[in-house]
């Protein structure tokens, strides 16, 4: 019988108006919304749907926006009757993933993924840290190239494996530099400089990891009652005391996403639910297995089709 992952995007897939359709037609999803404004103000759920753009991509706005855009549609999905047998996120994905495996409160994480928001703000100053995309080279001869330019001071390191020729790297500013002028030299078809805020899943990140993990220590996390795909191992985990350990080390390592999406096929996954905005994951699956079922789910229009191709309605 076929099996169905969920999956959620991470930062960098925020775009002002998320969710707010579904939240519109929706009575579960407006709740999840209402929610989002009780805890962190209507200034917030304001910001979701008027922006401006620019605010909304700061970190600790684009963390719980994007958490709040993803669980509005799966409260959606499961009012449907469509439920994943796995689940797995892309880095912040993770804990809208946590959430549909019931291992967490989607109020615990909106809270967790603030406060990770400001944490990871505050780790490295304002263009200290950066991330590029580098296109068409394997990990092996990239992490060669990133651990030469470690060794002689500048951290850099490989941060997302998303899928075959498409690795993000992490570190200081002049690493990333000179890690993407040796892969560039060395056989690389691009190398595009990121927008981002700071040296996400990069050794810089471990500061904020340890004050991150005494705030985990406030969150009820129990044991998942799905298996949830870990970034850090790319293997199902389900005890509460693993994913906890797995969340605190998530935030200065690598995120293993091709390998994740390896491993659900291996165990059978052969339909691919994308929740939340846009389709960049959708997109990353194909290029990992063009075979395999993919329907990104957004608002109304990709809602009624999932609806349509799975439960016949």
């Amino acid at each position: 019988m076929a099996k169905i992952a969920f999956l959620f995007p991470g930062q960098g897939a925020q775009i002002v108006g998320m969710g707010s359709e579904i939240a519109q037609s929706h009575e579960s999803a407006k709740e999840i919304f209402n929610q989002s404004e009780n805890i962190l103000g209507s200034d917030f759920v304001r910001l979701m749907q008027e922006g401006p753009q620019e605010e909304l991509t700061k970190t600790a706005n684009a963390q719980p926006a994007l958490l709040t855009a993803s669980i509005a549609v799966l409260s959606v999905l499961k009012e449907k009757g469509i439920h994943a047998d796995y689940a797995a996120g892309h880095s912040l994905g993770e804990y809208s993933a946590l959430v549909a495996a019931e291992s967490i409160s989607f109020e615990d994480a909106l809270r967790t993924v603030r406060k990770r928001g400001e944490l990871m703000e505050e780790a490295v100053p304002n263009g200290e840290g950066t991330m590029a995309a580098v296109l068409g080279m394997d990990r092996e001869n990239l992490k060669a190239i990133t651990d030469e330019v470690s060794q002689k001071g500048e951290a850099v390191q490989l941060a997302n494996l998303n899928c075959p020729g498409q690795i993000v790297i992490s570190g200081t500013a002049r690493g990333v530099e000179e890690a993407s002028a040796l892969a560039k030299e060395r056989g690389a078809k691009r190398c595009l400089p990121l927008n981002v805020s700071g040296p996400f899943h990069s050794s810089l990140m471990k500061p904020a990891a340890e004050k991150f993990e005494a705030e985990l220590k406030k969150v009820t996390i129990s044991d998942a009652a799905v298996p949830v795909i870990a970034n850090v191992t790319a293997d199902a985990v389900f005890g509460a005391d693993k994913i906890e350990k797995l969340l605190v080390t998530q935030l200065y390592s690598p995120v293993l996403w091709e390998d994740t999406i390896e491993k659900l096929i291996s165990i059978g996954v052969d339909t691919f639910i994308e929740v939340g905005p846009g389709k960049v994951l959708s997109g990353l699956v194909k290029k990992i297995n063009r075979r395999a079922n993919v329907y990104p789910v957004y608002d109304q229009e990709t809602l009624d089709l999932v609806i349509s191709k799975l439960k016949g309605e």
